[in-house]
């Protein structure tokens, strides 16, 4: 069985190799024009055309799952779901009103043979947000400059597992250090050179050889620890995996000192400006529909569901993914409203924090951040709505 994390080893934990590029530049508003799918539904509070692009699209970095579910949210009836291209679109809609432009969701990973999203970013100027790590934006700072627009999670949900009934006395990951575990990951992570350098791991136990699959975890029969996702694989090997289906402890590697921002919603740097207009209204688009999502989410995930199974890239994702991803998304604080009682909002002070810790790591690792980078250079609060936040 393969779980659906095999996206990392290609994209978020790697240190990213950037593509060669097409010439930088923002997506420019097109002129205002009726939705061919919008079945001719009037336009309602929130307008986005002529402000927006025509089609807004969004860049994820995997197949849908429901960590996504605030993005298909922003479909309207009968979306299409196009298998070749692994593109879901429709018209987008705001609290059940159609904004007067379509949205075009797109899977990342294997569907774009595993390239970075800010490489697919600048390679297709058509892509309005992508989905950007903090470090990843600081490590294409100078290449391929991204500033995030929209917090998706307010933690990250990637974490490190273990077998509590092997190791009864760990129950964080620093506690692995005191055991012969060997711990599996993603080669060129950066968050494991922030646990092997604030000695919470030892480097001699860890091992770069993680390939995605359950194997070598089941195979060591609860002797070695093994990254993941909170939203995911305890799920999947208690509840779907014969050759375990018993319970995993983990802690997220958020907890750890590496608060970063995952998968940020993020535009090209100069879009900041370009798009400003759209952005002003479209930001707050996507919180509500965040939050419309975490009301309701079974339709949704109807939907998330069904793009898996017609895109059929060999990754599977059910229907009891989708509901317990939902679940722990909110349980585990994953998604959450800021400190500043905000949905979505960003703090100076964590940017800054993982700006220090990856900055160095990066540049012993030979992707060094622009001169003269700032924490601020890669995020913004100015286009969200502060009055939008979870119940």
């Amino acid at each position: 069985m393969t779980t659906s994390r095999q996206r990392l080893a290609a994209a978020v934990f790697a240190g990213l190799v950037t593509l060669p590029l097409a010439a930088c530049g923002g997506s420019s508003a097109a002129e205002p024009e009726s939705s061919a799918s919008s079945g001719g539904a009037a336009i309602g509070a929130v307008d986005l055309s002529g402000v927006c692009p025509a089609t807004v699209v969004i860049q994820t970095d995997w197949n849908p799952q429901a960590e996504q579910g605030g993005l298909y949210q922003l479909l309207g009836p009968d979306p299409t779901i196009d298998a070749n291209a692994k593109v879901v679109s429709g018209p987008l809609y705001s609290k059940g009103e159609y904004t007067g432009v379509d949205v075009e969701i797109r899977a990342g990973g294997p569907a774009i043979g595993f390239t970075p999203v800010p490489s697919q970013m600048y390679t297709d100027k058509d892509v309005l947000l992508g989905w950007v790590n903090t470090d990843e934006s600081i490590q294409n700072s100078a290449a391929l400059p991204t500033t995030a627009v929209f917090a998706t999670f307010e933690k990250a949900p990637w974490m490190i597992m273990w077998d509590p009934a092997t190791y009864p006395d760990v129950h964080k990951i620093s506690d692995l250090a005191d055991t012969d575990a060997f711990v599996r990951y993603f080669a060129g992570a950066t968050w494991m050179e922030y646990l092997t350098g604030s000695g919470q791991l030892r480097p001699e136990q860890i091992d770069g050889t993680y390939d995605g699959t359950p194997a070598n975890f089941v195979a060591a029969q609860g002797k070695d620890a093994q990254q993941g996702f909170a939203t995911d694989e305890p799920f999947v090997y208690q509840n779907q995996l014969p050759s375990w289906n018993k319970p995993v402890d983990y802690q997220l590697i958020a907890d750890t000192g590496y608060p970063l921002y995952a998968v940020a919603l993020s535009v090209r740097t100069p879009d900041v400006t370009a798009q400003a207009d759209c952005l002003k209204k479209l930001v707050p688009v996507i919180q509500q529909s965040t939050v419309d999502y975490f009301a309701d989410p079974e339709p949704t995930n109807a939907v998330i569901v069904d793009a898996v199974v017609k895109f059929d890239t060999g990754w599977v994702y059910d229907a009891a993914q989708a509901t317990d991803g939902t679940k722990q998304q909110l349980d585990l604080g994953i998604v959450a409203n800021a400190p500043d009682g905000t949905l979505g909002s960003f703090e100076e002070s964590r940017v800054q924090k993982i700006l220090d810790i990856a900055g160095p790591i990066l540049t012993k690792d030979g992707s060094a951040p622009v001169d003269g980078l700032k924490a601020s250079d890669l995020y913004t609060n100015d286009f969200l709505d502060t009055s939008i936040a979870l119940p």
